[in-house]
């Protein structure tokens, strides 16, 4: 089995845990005999290619006089952003999108509808003129390689995927790692909206990574449940023999919270909880590392509580640095408000590091041992803090079996399911 993948971003290019589900899922597919074609808007060169094909976009010319894709052409639409766009924060990141225009080949020969095109590869100003592109270059592609099935993971790609079903006649698998309700809660962006809709709509199924995931697809965007899947993360095992140890230049306890720092992942929540938790234990330190639109509010607040002194913010980190960043921690909090999965607890857990985590979040439905808390009791969430810095026996049964437990969620087993969605999805044909 073959199939054409479109993401937006692959490791060790990534914003968050896109790019790490994509990656983990290729490397399993792989060990079940699924050859994955995966197309980036731009590689850079030094992405593993060890589970996939990697097809950089940015090298794909459009001969725009073809009359096979002139028909799709007609009907893209293309919408212009006046202000950086991160698909992942909050509607204040929207705030400037203009009305929608239709574009017809002719009028522009320098944007998306040049015979090259160059793509950022980030999410910055032009972000949807780079989605439109994205979707010219998918049914180019889509025209000139072999494959049995199109997988299009958010909606970034979900137009690329649409070009490709349409060129093409093959079967779309969307994935949905991350709803517009998630991103905005009821302050959702219409437009964007309206893409995953329509991706959800024109495909053949649509995976989702959690239960929770599933029922917002199913309930508020009117998606047919018969061809709504949910297939749980994983995470990346790491090599017993590499435990990572890092020399601790304070003697205090390190509680983290990683992720992007915007209204999605219940920062604010994080910050309340640490001054309980100050206010019982003075020999605790707070990290919070991430970048995103409230960064500078959660410093704002972090120095009205007093509280600066036991408080650090690191940006955004990845790679070695989100593992050296684990080693140096006792506990890991995500007080996410609402998360479709959640890979970061998995790979705290890991770490032998316990955790604690939202009740709101698609990774609560497959552990047992972690924390669970709603995201807006702080009460509970200082509660649970507290209470796994201070009683050994709580806090070593969490480390014992939580690491048991995240060892035996493998993508190997989730990319098996997938497969299983891919199956069915070629036998309706």
């Amino acid at each position: 089995m073959k199939v054409l993948m479109f993401g937006w971003e692959f490791p060790p290019h990534i914003t968050g845990g896109l790019g790490t589900a994509c990656f983990g899922l290729t490397k399993g597919l792989l060990k079940h005999g699924v050859e994955v074609l995966f197309v980036v808007p731009k590689a850079y060169g030094d992405e593993s290619e060890e589970a996939v094909r990697l097809l950089n976009a940015s090298d794909v010319s459009i001969d725009f006089n073809s009359t096979v894709y002139q028909d799709y052409w007609k009907q893209l639409t293309y919408i212009e952003i006046g202000s950086n766009l991160v698909p992942y924060l909050g509607p204040e990141e929207f705030e400037k999108m203009i009305a929608k225009q239709e574009f017809d080949k002719s009028e522009s020969e320098t944007t998306v509808f040049s015979k090259s095109y160059s793509f950022s590869g980030k999410y910055g100003t032009n972000l949807m003129e780079e989605v439109t592109r994205y979707a010219l270059v998918a049914s180019a592609i889509a025209n000139s390689q072999q494959f049995d099935i199109i997988h299009a993971h958010d909606w970034l790609t979900y137009p690329a995927g649409i070009a490709a079903k349409e060129i093409s006649g093959k079967p779309l698998v969307v994935h949905m790692h991350a709803t517009e309700f998630d991103r905005s809660g009821d302050n959702i962006n219409q437009n964007v909206y309206d893409i995953e809709r329509k991706g959800m709509e024109a495909a053949d199924a649509v995976i989702t990574v959690s239960n929770y995931t599933r029922d917002i697809v199913i309930n508020r965007y009117g998606i047919n449940p018969d061809k709504v899947f949910t297939v749980h993360n994983a995470v990346e095992p790491t090599d017993s023999g590499e435990a990572l140890t890092i020399s601790r230049n304070v003697s205090e306890k390190v509680v983290t919270f990683l992720g992007r720092i915007t209204f999605q992942k219940g920062p604010d929540y994080f910050v309340e909880a640490a001054y309980k938790v100050i206010q019982m234990d003075k020999n605790v330190r707070f990290v919070m590392a991430g970048s995103g639109d409230m960064m500078y509010k959660m410093i704002r607040r972090v120095a009205q509580l007093h509280i600066s002194p036991y408080f650090h913010f690191t940006g955004f980190l990845q790679g070695e640095d989100v593992d050296k960043m684990f080693a140096l921690s006792d506990v890991y909090v995500m007080p996410s408000v609402s998360e479709p999965f959640g890979i970061s607890p998995l790979e705290a857990m890991r770490s032998n590091v316990p955790v604690v985590i939202s009740k709101q979040s698609g990774v609560s439905e497959v552990l047992k041992y972690a924390l669970k808390i709603d995201f807006w009791d702080i009460d509970a969430m200082a509660d649970a803090i507290y209470g796994l810095l201070h009683y050994d026996g709580l806090q070593d049964m969490f480390r014992k079996y939580g690491k048991a437990e995240v060892d035996s969620l493998k993508w190997e087993n989730a990319a098996n399911h997938v497969k299983e969605v891919y199956n069915i999805v070629l036998n309706q044909k």
